[in-house]
């Protein structure tokens, strides 16, 4: 596709009276990774679930892939390719690595064949899939979530806060994780984190949140780019 993979036009949204997004809009091309940034309550949450529907939209609109999904429900704008890792741990906790998996399939014969995908970024999992989700350690929880969501083979996935509270050595597997899913199958991605370092690694460009308005952006490689970000974090 020529256009952008998500698009976003005076996105306005909040809690029932308490507005959070003002009248925002970002692009996100093919292929690109763009992270999110900025400090806890500017409302880096409140967009992705509004993006992905569980917010309402009360003014603006969104496109993925050329379609309008400004008014569709989560469901139906999961089926157009769009996949959410939410901050809040959103597995099912008395299922099985494998049932969480499949949760992420439309058709649960395509298991094998997406389970093959996923394997090498996370072999963690190859040899467990009985085990309980609820037993796994936080970082494979994470992990976890973030398999799944793969498992739909997404044309855009939304990350919020996925390496929180987790060891170098997660995040540095969460990292590849997502570096070798771009390299493979040039899945769009929108990152909301607090690890600067590792959201700066994963994406090409940084656009930064501050009372639910877009402030600042740039290219997450470019020299100075961390201490542009961490100059507004600090303020």
């Amino acid at each position: 596709m020529s256009g952008p993979v998500l698009k976003i036009d005076g996105l306005t949204s909040g809690y029932g009276a308490s507005v959070v997004l003002r009248g925002l809009s970002l692009r996100v091309a093919p292929g690109e990774a763009v992270a999110l940034l900025g400090k806890n309550g500017m409302g880096k949450t409140t967009l992705l679930k509004t993006v992905m529907g569980y917010l309402p939209k009360n003014g603006g609109t969104v496109h993925l892939r050329g379609e309008d999904i400004t008014r569709q429900p989560p469901h139906r704008i999961a089926r157009q390719g769009l996949a959410y890792a939410a901050q809040e741990h959103a597995l099912f906790a008395d299922l099985s690595i494998r049932d969480n998996l499949c949760l992420g399939l439309e058709k649960a014969h395509a298991f094998d064949e997406r389970m093959a995908d996923i394997a090498p970024l996370f072999p963690v999992f190859k040899t467990r899939l009985a085990q309980q989700a609820g037993t796994l350690s936080g970082g494979e929880q994470k992990m976890l979530l973030l398999a799944r969501a793969l498992m739909m083979r997404p044309a855009m996935i939304l990350l919020d806060e996925i390496t929180e509270g987790l060891q170098p050595s997660v995040i540095d597997r969460l990292a590849r994780a997502l570096l070798e899913e771009r390299a493979r199958r040039g899945t769009a991605m929108l990152i909301v984190e607090q690890n600067v370092p590792f959201a700066l690694e994963v994406a090409d460009r940084y656009v930064v949140l501050k009372q639910g308005e877009l402030v600042d952006e740039g290219q997450a490689k470019a020299p100075g780019a961390t201490g542009s970000v961490f100059a507004h974090l600090r303020v």
